[in-house]
Order: C-alpha cells, then structure tokens, then sequence
C-alpha cells in the first residue's frame, strides 16, 4: 500500500529538472563525430599543413580565384577539418579548419585557404536565471545584436583561447560542421545582410548561401546551410539564380533542411556551444523559445544551444545565454516578433525571475501600445494594483490585470529544482510516517 502511495505521488508530481549540461568527454567525442573531419582524432600542429580531401571545380573558378592549385580549366582546393576533444573534470574543444568546404561554391571572387584554430570548454554550463546579454531597450538590443563586433569577445565561462591570427578571429562567431567559417550575423555596415533597413542593398551568396569576405577572402556563412550536411556536386547556382533563393534567402535556408527535421548538429558556436539546424527533437520549427542572442533551452537536462531559424540573426546574434525582453531590432525587415523562454527554460527559471518572465510574456501578447506594454511589464511587482487601478484606460488595466495573472500563475506552478526535489522528500516522508501511524 505505502510503495503504491509514493509510487502515484511520485508519477503525479512536477517533472524535476536538472541544471547541468551534457559536457563530458563522450558527449564532445559524439559532437565531434558530427562535423567531417580529416585529421584522424588526433589536433594537428597546423590545419594547413596537414592533406585534407580533393574537392575539383570543373567551372568557376580561374588561377586568380581559386584557392588551390589550376588543372587546365578545373580548380582543385583541399577541405581541411579537425575536431577533437580532451581534459577530464572540464572538456575542452578544439577546432581547426582551412574554412574550405565540401563542395564547390559559386563564386566570382577570390577565395583563400584560412588557418582557424581556437580551443573553448565544451557546451559549458549555463543558467537562464544568470543570463550573459541583457538587453531591455530596442536600443540596447539593436547596439547589441545589430554589431559586426558583438561576438570579438567571448564569456569568460567559456575559457577561449584563439591560437589564430586574431583580426582572422575578430567577427567569427563558429564553424559548420563541413568546416566553413559562421561569420557574424551582420554586414559590414551593421545591418542584416539579406533583410537590410534603410537604404543599404543585400549582399549576394551562392544557393549554399555562402560568399568570400573581402577582408580575407575566406568562404563563409551568415545563415545556416544544408550544403554543410549534403554537400552538392558540381556546380551550383547563385542565389539571385535560384527562383526560391532569391524570393526569400531566409525561407529558402530553412527549406535545405528538409531531410533533417529533427534535433541536427550544424556547427559549434566560438563560446563552445552547440548550434543546430531549424528543428527541434521533435520535429517542430523553431519558430520561438529562443532569446536575444537566438539560443535556447531545449531539454529538461539544462542543454544551451544556438538554433537555425527563417529569422534575423539567423544562427547566432551574440554569445548567451540572453534574456527575453519586449524589444525589437532597427537594422533588420526580418527580425522575430517577440523573444519568449521554451518550456524548458521556464521550468529551470527560478521564483525570483519566473513572475518577471510571465508578465514580459503576457505583454509581448497583449499590449498594443508602448504605454501598455510599460504598464504590463510592472505587473509582477508589489506596486502592479496601484498601476492597474491608476491607467489612463481601461486596456491598459486589462494588461495589468493579464500580466499579473500569468505571474502569479507561472510562479505557482513552477518550482525551482532545489523545491522540486524537496517537496517531493517531505512528501515521501510524511506518507511514510502516516503509514506507520495507521498501523501502530
């Protein structure tokens, strides 16, 4: 009787979530797997001087543009790769790559080998209560993200140490699992490359939706790639060349990976952070759940990762975690509409925050002004009946009223992991106790 009691206590009972990451060596050996390696598991002195995999270019490519060696009319360039993994207590990543890829791009501009080398910790630990970007204007948010430099300097919890020539490591913000460069998500004026405010005009990529920086001559990505997952053969088109590419860069990027509609391994961020593609585990589009910095938690365990989505900043826009604030960016057409935790990061979220959290939730949905969203957003403070009582209008009290119910309703019923497990002791020990009694 007692063991059938705490059994459907137990199965009734809020899901505990954990706090830690999955960072230990299996983990990064099993990320490493992912991304198309040449060096055999073992770090190299220098990724450039090691022979990686022939990839030739029948077209496109002359003896000023090519980033190997001219065969007749054929272009012949070697993609170079190496991921490995090491430490015991704290895991350690290294990347190496020549930022040459797997297939041959469509560009009409010189392109260089590159010589990446960085080691960072591995998926370090983080916490949505702790977040690294706080952001809570649209101006805040907009100096942020819309910055080509926002990701020069990487969170000290990351352990970062750059073995490459830092103005080649300056605006890198990862590297693709077929070894490409993830540039920061922003042109060079600071603004979307694909959806630009004013009157800047979009930069061009290939159907991969790549293109040479003209600082290095280095091929790389500002959005997330299927080539990286099913390199193509032959020659490719343009993007200007693709019917679909050209209606919609963003969408089309989401489309590439429509063999891979679950949780996919595209790259690891510079902060050691895992970046996946657009869907999650369960094969749903992420379409929110994700912060400034376009990370998310996306399972019960504490997993911190950067998703692929059909909005600005595409892959990554700064180094989270980052909070969720009812802002909007001014250098983009393209930019998510509000900033909301998963359900994960709700549940991980502590008392403390949780009711802050649900009343910016509650007025990115409600409030149709800027003076309703200001009111809203005092709900989960001891003052929010004076706000409710004193609005100018009867929607702005609504708000109020909206914000502060979804406070105090996520505060209740999401405890904190600490409670979680506590609550579910003390229970376990009283129905014992009570069982005891009964039968004295």
């Amino acid at each position: 009787m007692f063991i059938t009691i705490v059994i459907l206590f137990l199965s009734s009972g809020t899901e505990l979530v954990n706090s830690a990451a999955s960072n230990s060596l299996a983990d990064c050996n099993a990320l490493a797997a992912k991304f198309s390696s040449t060096c055999g598991g073992v770090a190299v002195a220098s990724i450039t001087a090691t022979t990686g995999t022939n990839v030739s270019c029948s077209s496109g490519f002359t003896a000023l543009t090519c980033p190997g060696t001219m065969y007749g009319s054929t272009c012949v360039f070697q993609h170079k790769l190496c991921v490995t993994c090491s430490g015991s207590s704290t895991i350690r990543i290294r990347i190496q790559t020549n930022g040459l890829p797997r297939f041959c791009p469509n560009v009409p501009a010189t392109m260089s080998e590159l010589n990446i080398d960085f080691t960072v910790n591995y998926n370090p630990d983080v916490s949505v209560n702790s977040p690294v970007q706080s952001a809570t204007t649209s101006s805040a948010l907009s100096s942020l993200v819309c910055n080509i430099n926002s990701e020069t300097s990487v969170p000290s919890g990351s352990n970062y140490i750059s073995s490459s020539n830092a103005a080649s490591m300056a605006t890198l913000a990862g590297v693709s699992v077929d070894g490409v460069t993830i540039l920061n998500v922003n042109s060079a004026n600071n603004v979307d490359p694909f959806f630009p405010t004013g009157s800047f005009s979009a930069e061009t990529v290939d159907s991969c939706f790549g293109h040479p920086n003209p600082s290095n001559n280095g091929y790389h990505y500002h959005i997330a790639s299927g080539c990286a997952l099913n390199p193509p053969s032959g020659t490719i088109a343009s993007c200007a060349a693709t019917s679909a590419c050209n209606a919609n860069v963003a969408s089309y990027s989401i489309t590439s990976f429509s063999s891979y509609r679950t949780l996919t391994v595209i790259g690891i961020a510079k902060d050691g952070h895992i970046i996946y593609g657009p869907y999650t585990s369960a094969g749903v589009e992420v379409t929110s759940g994700f912060d400034i910095c376009n990370g998310m938690f996306h399972d019960s365990i504490g997993n911190y990762g950067y998703f692929a989505t059909r909005t600005y900043p595409y892959i990554t826009g700064c180094f989270g975690p980052g909070n969720y604030p009812n802002a909007t960016l001014n250098c983009t057409t393209n930019g998510p509409t509000s900033y909301t935790k998963s359900i994960y990061a709700l549940n991980q979220t502590t008392s403390s925050t949780t009711a802050s959290t649900a009343s910016t939730a509650s007025t990115a949905s409600t409030a149709s002004t800027a003076s309703t969203a200001s009111t809203a957003s005092t709900a989960s403070t001891a003052s929010t009946a004076s706000t409710a009582s004193t609005a100018s209008t009867a929607s702005t009290a609504t708000t109020s009223r909206t914000a502060s119910t979804s406070a105090t309703t996520a505060s209740n019923s999401r405890l904190s992991n600490g409670k979680r497990l506590s609550f579910n002791i003390i229970m376990i020990i009283f129905t014992a106790v009570c069982f005891l009694v009964w039968f004295d």
